[in-house]
């Protein structure tokens, strides 16, 4: 029985097949960009997924800090006819190093690095419960605290807020 093996794969033949994998789809229209809307009826967080990573009551605590400051930030857009803005928190993260990690504030020199992080989305979620538009978003907040007071709750509050303001600079053109 004779062996077949391919022939290897010439960059040539790597090059002509990419070019017409992407030329397949050239037909059709790319998605369009989801306009978010720019005034709300109300305002929600969701911390479900950070309850189910075991963040408990710390998850409550962002939840506040955001759901605060959206009715701050957004204030000015609040209209009962609006859908209501759902911020979904998936992922938090608070550096074990505040200050940076003891080596310096130059990140060349082992230093740097001390940011905590919030991640989720902005749902814009009309009256029957559709998802009218979505905006994924990852906020970080630089930290200089001493790694002797961390204070968690406050930084974890901290970043809620950085989070929002954010989304605000975001959403509204």
């Amino acid at each position: 029985m004779r062996d077949q093996t391919m022939s290897p794969l010439t960059r040539r033949s790597f090059l002509t097949g990419l070019a017409c994998s992407g030329l397949a789809g050239a037909g059709s229209r790319p998605a369009r960009a989801q306009a978010f809307p720019q005034y709300f009826s109300s305002f929600a967080v969701d911390v479900s997924v950070l309850k189910a990573k075991g963040l408990g009551p710390f998850a409550d605590l962002v939840a506040a800090a955001t759901l605060d400051e959206l009715r701050r930030s957004f204030a000015d857009r609040v209209d009962p006819r609006g859908p209501r803005l759902v911020v979904r928190l998936t992922g938090i993260f608070l550096t074990p190093f505040p200050d940076g990690g003891g080596g310096g504030d130059d990140w060349r020199r082992g230093g740097g690095g001390s940011s905590d992080s919030l991640e989720g989305e902005a749902l814009a979620v009309g009256r029957r419960g559709e998802i009218i538009a979505r905006h994924p978003q990852l906020a970080v907040l630089d930290v200089r605290t001493s790694i002797l007071t961390p204070d968690e709750p406050g930084r974890a509050a901290a970043v809620a807020r950085h989070y929002v303001l954010w989304l605000r600079r975001q959403l509204i053109s």
